[in-house]
């Protein structure tokens, strides 16, 4: 098998209880882990990022201090160790092969910045292993899942995005950031065919 499943920021300050949700986030989580329960056996690799920000600092400008902008700086979210910061309870993360943390003190938006207790990356994990395509699907479509399709096509990358299996902050900024994967060469289809 040469194909990842990248499982994007499925956390619960993403989710509908947390400081930045958005709309179905949480029934993302629960179509996710049921994919899971179908494929995992597809993939060689399974990887999910969380955001784990610095909680004593502004995490490189992007907490914002006083009013955010939404595009650059945001309110506090997804500080390390937090409820926030754990993945939603809907996603069962019993399939996922490795954990990658992104942020740590800077602003991160695709798995790619991300990296794992042991010191390993996405780009490691994919040559260590061979891989060729990748699967992505998590939140949010116009920010941290654009950003890692785009990565992932940048890195040579075959690409597919699941369209059922991700959520984002705005419909036109979501529907806008699809298209750009588009464009850039990814599939952007549903999973269930």
């Amino acid at each position: 098998m040469t194909r990842a499943l990248f499982i994007v920021d499925v956390q619960n300050d993403f989710t509908e209880h947390g400081a930045l949700g958005v709309e179905g986030g949480d029934a993302v989580a629960q179509r996710i882990s049921a994919f899971l329960g179908e494929h995992a056996g597809d993939y060689a690799l399974v990887v999910a990022s969380r955001d784990w920000h610095d909680g004593d600092n502004d995490n490189g400008g992007h907490f914002a201090e006083g009013q955010p902008d939404f595009i650059d700086t945001w309110p506090v979210h997804c500080v390390g160790g937090t409820f926030g910061a754990e993945y939603d309870e809907g996603f069962d993360t019993s399939a996922v092969t490795h954990h990658l943390k992104k942020g740590q003190g800077k602003p991160a938006y695709s798995l790619f910045e991300g990296i794992g207790d042991d010191g390993s990356t996405a780009a490691q994990l994919l040559e260590d292993h061979g891989i060729r395509d990748i699967d992505v699907v998590g939140l949010a479509t116009d920010y941290c899942v654009r950003a890692s399709a785009l990565d992932a096509l940048a890195a040579g990358r075959g690409v597919r995005v699941f369209t059922d299996l991700v959520a984002g902050v705005h419909p036109d900024s979501s529907a806008a950031a699809l298209t750009d994967i588009a464009a850039a060469g990814a599939q952007v289809v549903d999973s269930r065919g």
